[in-house]
């Protein structure tokens, strides 16, 4: 190489340094935010599962961590009778007008094929429109808070998560112990024999043409939405963007006091647990469209963990039992409270691998093994009364 040629060559890897000096470098560009990333949050590898308490006689709210059983409090609520949840809000209803909610700091994001959990701090959100809540479901984008008097409020989900009340429109029926539900980015509402589409200000879209007399209760499974009929179940789903209704009638006639009319389950499962009559339980296998008829004895507490895997029940004698939700047999039994007969009933909170029961008239909350023989696996404890229970983080 000629002297002349060397000059160039430096003159042009002097020229390329100098360019890429004065440029910008990839590397310094900012990190587009992961898969499934939230401001202010914690993703953690497995579920982060806390539970909302209240005090009936004090009104004192905690929020009880049961990985790390640190116990938070959260104000209070005068003259608190009733709590329900979402995944990860506890709403609270005491004697003054609104409902009070409480971010628990835990949920999970279902994709369907995967799902996030996280965590972040404990705090009070602020006072919700509405006398009685109902029943609370929320989608990523909404919350909605139904009534007794027939209305629903649509809360901003997003401003939500991040500590505001924010309504995005309300749903207006008739009196009736209904719901509504967000799903598949619309707004499933009941009125008093049936379902209707709503778009997520509010504004009714379409009707589920399969009708659903004295509609009361409703739950969310990874199969659909199914809503309480007096023949039986709804079940809405959707493909395509249109929405569709299947009815799940019961396998004989049933009397009034017998029907469905709130149901419980593990979050996402497809297997349903309701109340039929004082002395039995109903099992609803959505996945196999079958009701089953489970004689229980008298009923306090009941809940089902899910598919191939058994329904729990507390029965007023303060026993906890498992069942065979399609056969019906006992397969385990513990005693667990004094007989259940106070003015707060307690309730059964189930996830993945544990279930939870709340003693009310102590600050004593039992964590329960269901696939070993109803094992008491920890005690737990509040300050005051565990009078009312909502698990999160699920």
């Amino acid at each position: 190489m000629t002297t002349s040629s060397v000059r160039r060559a430096a003159g042009v890897l002097a020229t390329v340094a100098v360019l890429a000096a004065c440029g910008h470098d990839p590397a310094e560009q900012p990190a587009a935010p992961p898969h499934g990333y939230v401001e202010g949050a914690e993703e953690t590898a497995e579920a982060q599962s806390r539970l909302v308490v209240a005090d009936a006689s004090t009104g004192a709210a905690h929020v009880l961590d049961l990985i790390t059983e640190q116990v938070t409090p959260v104000g209070t609520v005068e003259g608190v009778h009733a709590i329900t949840g979402d995944g990860r809000f506890g709403y609270l209803t005491g004697r003054a007008d609104g409902v009070r909610v409480i971010d628990s700091g835990a949920w999970m994001v279902d994709h369907g094929d995967h799902v996030h959990y996280y965590r972040a701090a404990v705090r009070e959100t602020g006072t919700a429109p509405g006398q009685r809540l109902l029943a609370a479901h929320s989608d990523p984008a909404v919350s909605a808070l139904s009534f007794p008097d027939g209305t629903t409020k649509l809360l901003d989900r997003a401003k939500l998560d991040r500590g505001s009340i924010a309504e995005l429109g309300t749903i207006a029926r008739s009196p009736h112990a209904g719901a509504a539900v967000p799903y598949r980015e619309r707004v499933l509402a009941s009125v008093a024999d049936g379902v209707r589409v709503h778009d997520r200000q509010g504004k009714p879209v379409a009707k589920i043409a399969q009708p659903c007399p004295e509609l009361s209760g409703a739950a969310v499974t990874r199969r659909g939405v199914v809503f309480g009929c007096a023949d039986g179940a709804l079940l809405v789903t959707e493909k395509d963007g249109t929405f569709a209704g299947e009815k799940i009638r019961y396998p004989r006639p049933v009397r009034k006091e017998e029907r469905a009319t709130k149901f419980a389950h593990r979050p996402g499962s497809t297997t349903l647990a309701a109340a039929a009559g004082a002395d039995a339980v109903w099992s609803l296998d959505v996945r196999a469209r079958t009701w089953s008829r489970v004689e229980t004895g008298p009923v306090a507490a009941l809940n089902a963990v899910g598919e191939d895997a058994p329904l729990l029940v507390l029965t007023r004698d303060g026993v906890l039992r498992a069942f065979d939700p399609a056969t019906g047999a006992q397969r385990a039994q513990v005693p667990l409270l004094p007989a259940v007969n106070g003015p707060v009933a307690p309730a059964i909170q189930v996830d993945a691998t544990r279930a939870y029961v709340n003693n009310p008239a102590s600050g004593e909350i039992y964590e329960i093994d269901y696939n070993d023989h109803l094992r008491r696996a920890r005690t737990l404890t509040v300050p005051g009364k565990a009078s009312y229970v909502v698990e999160t983080g699920r």
